[in-house]
């Protein structure tokens, strides 16, 4: 904004907006969307301001507009020596129609874009000043907590809180049915578990110790079809009956590899190259349910009267929650008022409404302001979980060396992960992608880099001992591939751009010294493309007393144009400390329906001290027009680690956390 409408950057205030979708046209945050969708309304919306006020200007002083400049907030004539900053404009501003015709700034001419700022609400953020959902109060309100079922696969038959109405501070304890039967599932929304038992009382202390005294009966779930209605299309979706358990999940996924699969796509004659290859390699990785641990557990409050519906809450997607609203409370949504407050960790977890829906309901029941809130355990045994996941790889080599076939077979539990159009299709004559999926009553749901978090691990790990096999350098056989996909594409529907892959390559093999390895480190190298942009990472690690210690990561990014260096660079930073914590110990486990890791002291998550020692990011100068970097630069880093350890152990790793696989015998 600021850009185009040169104010003066040290007295601009950011403040957190409020759901206002209909003016904003999109308030969606997810999908690394956020500067791809904002960059030119952005700007145009500065640029429409600062035209505005400059006409402002040149009415009151009666002179041509082309004879105004604009610098820091001041509009000047310099003919007559006058001036006048935007404050004093503004309200004459106001009062003039929005020009149409608005012509931006060409990149070249770019004064603050590109340049490093600091967060202008970082010392708030930092010192407790920042509104978070947690901290949230309102007159009169109560506190809510909801028992859920102890497993997924289980829902509600009764119970009896006589013992717990009797503690102190308690105002009632009742069920509710979060969504109606036959409702029709939209986007993001999810059944989560539908019935559940709400205690109500003064405080939080109170409350959690009122839920251990009701006494609740809990009976299997029955095989169901639920509509799902979202993105333009309708499909059934059945979620089994069971208490479904990890082990069983892998004997299910290892059997569904031997059966055939849905084609996805098939470029020349893949079966033949295989029966004449000189060498198979074939190879199979797994991932677990990931959990996605926000640092600030769910929490929503919730106000309903006959005047509106009021809500406090971090929400990832406001327009979709409030579709969610309409459907499931019954109100108009003239009525329903958002107020968005900071996010303590989204991830794709918050992009799901259903703890909206609960906390509405709630206060419709009790006819009373109320704050839901999730403890951490809550949070984590409730889902929403990133699927598990199987894909196998294989590669047919003949009698020269030369890769004739590459073969991709994947799926999980429930949906799948084999993007069939991204790369390394289209460097292969002869190519095969199949995919399937395997019903499930275990919530799952977006978790950033939404599926490519598990192939890009899979593909890069293979391809790295495939590039091995063959006797060529990991990093310049991707670089091969990919100058063979450029030069003579396989295929029509290549998703991705050979150059700004080859790009990224060539930027973190030149930043990362890959010609000189470093004396003591082990060394890997993955690279990949997902919500259009471009990431490559080297990590050197070393290896101490059975334990992995990360010296240095190296990345390379192409996410077009850079708004903010200072906050891209902290992106990928986090991108990388997250990627290496979940590679080496995510992983939820469930044990008949129920997920054995129910807080942080159970499922682990990287610490301080085992972080990277040092992080080098370094950008691709193009002008493209940005693209997304909350979750590009994610995937790759699994595949970096997964090579690196090999280099530093001799083992290949398959199956993810790869900590356990490492300490296996």
């Amino acid at each position: 904004v600021n850009e185009e409408l040169q104010a003066d950057w040290s007295k601009v205030i950011v403040e957190m907006g409020d759901y206002d979708t209909p003016r904003f046209k999109s308030q969606f945050t997810g999908g690394s969307r956020g500067m791809a969708q904002g960059w030119k309304p952005l700007r145009t919306a500065g640029a429409t301001a600062r035209m505005m006020l400059m006409q402002a200007a040149a009415n009151e002083w009666n002179v041509p507009v082309a004879e105004l400049t604009v610098s820091n907030g001041v509009v000047s004539h310099k003919s007559s020596n006058r001036s006048a900053n935007y404050g004093t404009l503004a309200t004459a501003a106001s009062k003039l129609t929005a020009p149409v015709n608005i012509e931006l700034k060409k990149n070249s001419a770019f004064s603050l874009i590109g340049t490093p700022q600091k967060n202008k609400v970082g010392k708030e953020i930092v010192s407790g000043h920042s509104l978070f959902t947690m901290d949230y109060k309102h007159e009169g309100m109560l506190i809510a907590m909801a028992i859920h079922p102890p497993a997924f696969g289980m829902t509600l038959k009764s119970f009896d809180a006589s013992e717990a109405l009797k503690m102190p501070g308690i105002k009632s304890v009742f069920d509710i049915q979060v969504y109606k039967d036959g409702y029709k599932r939209a986007g993001f929304d999810t059944r989560a578990f539908n019935k559940l038992v709400v205690v109500v009382g003064n405080s939080t202390w109170e409350v959690m110790n009122a839920r251990k005294k009701v006494n609740v009966q809990w009976i299997p779930t029955e095989t169901t079809k639920e509509i799902v209605a979202a993105w333009g299309g309708q499909r059934e979706e059945i979620v089994p009956a069971g208490l479904e358990s990890t082990d069983e999940h892998m004997k299910q996924m290892y059997a569904m590899q031997q059966k055939p699969a849905k084609l996805l796509r098939k470029d020349g004659d893949p079966e033949t190259a295989f029966v004449k290859a000189a060498k198979v390699i074939e190879r199979t990785y797994s991932a677990p349910f990931l959990s996605h641990n926000p640092m600030e557990p769910i929490s929503c409050f919730a106000h309903i009267t006959d005047e509106k519906a009021y809500f406090v809450a971090p929400i990832q997607i406001p327009e979709m929650m409030k579709q969610n609203i309409v459907s499931n409370l019954g109100i108009p949504g003239d009525k329903i008022e958002m107020k968005l407050t900071r996010m303590g960790g989204g991830f794709g977890r918050r992009a799901y409404g259903h703890y909206i829906v609960e906390a509405g309901l709630i206060s419709q029941k009790i006819k009373a302001p109320v704050k839901l809130i999730y403890t951490r355990e809550d949070d984590m045994t409730n889902g929403i979980y990133r699927p598990t996941y199987m894909v196998t790889y294989k590669a047919a080599i003949d009698a020269n060396n030369n890769v004739t076939a590459i073969s991709i077979k994947g799926g999980g539990i429930p949906e799948g992960a084999v993007h069939e159009n991204r790369f390394p299709a289209g460097a292969f004559e002869n190519y095969i992608a199949e995919g399937w999926e395997i019903p499930s009553n275990i919530t799952i749901g977006a978790f950033r880099a939404p599926g490519s978090n598990f192939i890009a691990s899979a593909e890069q790990s293979f391809l790295d001992e495939l590039a091995e096999t063959i006797g060529k350098d990991p990093l310049d056989y991707r670089l091969e591939l990919l100058r063979k996909a450029k030069a003579n594409p396989v295929g029509t529907r290549n998703d991705y751009d050979a150059d700004r892959y080859i790009a990224v390559l060539e930027l973190v093999k030149e930043k990362s010294n890959w010609a000189s390895r470093p004396k003591n480190a082990r060394r890997g190298v993955a690279a990949y493309f997902c919500h259009s942009s471009y990431a490559a990472h080297v990590v050197d690690l070393t290896m101490k007393d059975g334990q992995p210690v990360i010296d240095k990561v190296v990345s390379a990014i192409d996410c077009g144009v850079i708004i903010n260096p200072e906050g891209a660079i902290n992106m990928v930073e986090g991108a990388v400390v997250d990627g290496i914590g979940n590679a080496l110990y995510g992983g939820m486990r469930i044990e008949k329906g129920v997920p054995m890791q129910k807080n942080l002291n159970q499922y682990r998550i990287i610490r301080h001290k085992e972080a990277p020692k040092k992080i080098e990011v370094h950008f691709v100068q193009n002008n493209f027009d940005p693209t997304g970097l909350g979750e590009p630069p994610f995937p790759p880093v699994f595949g970096a680690l997964a090579n690196a350890l090999y280099k530093a152990t001799g083992k290949r790793l398959y199956n993810q956390p790869y900590l356990n696989e490492l300490n296996k015998s």
